[in-house]
Formats: C-alpha cells, structure tokens, sequence
C-alpha cells in the first residue's frame, strides 16, 4: 500500500524540475510551447508538466480508485503491480515530449533510455496484476456467493 503514495513525491518531483528549468522538453511549435533558460532560444515542450500530471495525478487516481472502488489493498501484488505498470506507461508517454539525455540521444528505433528502461517495469507490473487477479483475495472481507 506505500506505493499508492509514491505518486505524490513524483508529482513534486516534477514540479521542482519544472521550477528549476532541467529535464524539459523537445523544441515544439505548440502553443504550451515555453522557452527555458537553459534550453535555447526556441520554445519547448514543458514536459515536466506532463509528467507531473501523468506520473503524479494520473497515477495518485488510479491508485486511490483501485484501493476504494476495487479494495485492491486484499489482492496482495495489484498496487505495486498497477504502480509499476502505470509508471512505466506515463513515463513513456512523458519520454515522447522530453529531450533526451545529450550524452545518449535516441537508441533502438528512436526510443529513449528512459523508454527502454521503463518496458521492464511495465511487464512486472503486468505479471503482478496478473499474478494477484489469477489468486483468491486475502483480507476479512466476505466471499459473494
């Protein structure tokens, strides 16, 4: 269950990268499009905007819908199952919008490191809601019959 509050530290996070003008985003002619002190002159996206909603909101909701709406805390493995694989989603979708890292640039057919990093996360995150789902649920609640 502590991992239904790690969304929340990583919404912070993100807001001080924003704050602090590092991890932003690709050159875009979009209208979110911003100019960072450290990012040149052409507007970019603010990609630790996006990811403070996806790996902070987004992720802090579901958590909480499925432990009040679904009492996925009696299924043993589904939150850190749902954090490790929502996680991993947000932070590849984030990783569209974000530069990558100068030293590495784009890998494997154009995906960044924080991509490929994340797919490992995504498939444990999927066996453990697999795995929980698959098990009868633990906890005093009474079986329907």
């Amino acid at each position: 269950i502590v991992c239904a509050a790690a969304p929340i530290g990583l919404f912070f996070g993100r807001i001080a990268n924003f704050i602090n003008g590092e991890l932003y985003g690709r050159v875009t002619d979009a209208a979110l499009g911003m100019v960072f002190p450290h990012g040149g002159p052409l507007p970019r996206h603010p990609s630790q905007l996006y990811q403070a909603g996806l790996e902070g909101l987004a992720l802090f909701v579901l958590m909480a819908v499925l432990i009040f709406g679904f009492n996925a805390k009696n299924r043993p493995g589904l939150l850190a199952g749902a954090f490790f694989a929502g996680y991993g989603v947000a932070r590849c979708i984030g990783e569209f919008f974000r530069e990558p890292d100068a030293f590495l640039g784009f890998l494997w057919f154009g995906a960044t490191m924080g991509q490929l990093l994340s797919l490992p996360m995504i498939l444990l995150g999927l066996y453990l809601v697999r795995r929980a789902l698959t098990v009868e649920p633990s906890g005093d609640t009474p079986k329907r019959t």
